[in-house]
């Protein structure tokens, strides 16, 4: 996912797509202890997904004050 589709987004959004993002990584994370992760790069992507949401969420914490 791109910033700049993320930074479209509202902060409803944001919030599920962060839940669904947190989701995602856990589901990697398990296939990856049991050895059935095809791409383990996936699991990188995914959590800098996250920080983007989480940091876009704060930008828009911030702009509200």
């Amino acid at each position: 996912m791109k910033a700049s589709e993320i930074a479209k987004m509202n902060s409803a959004d944001l919030t599920k797509k962060l839940d669904e993002l947190k989701a995602e990584l856990f589901n990697l994370r398990f296939q990856h202890a049991i050895n059935q992760l095809d791409n383990p790069g996936r699991i990188a992507v995914v959590k800098k997904d996250i920080a983007r949401v989480k940091t876009a969420l704060r930008a828009l914490e911030l702009k509200a004050e």
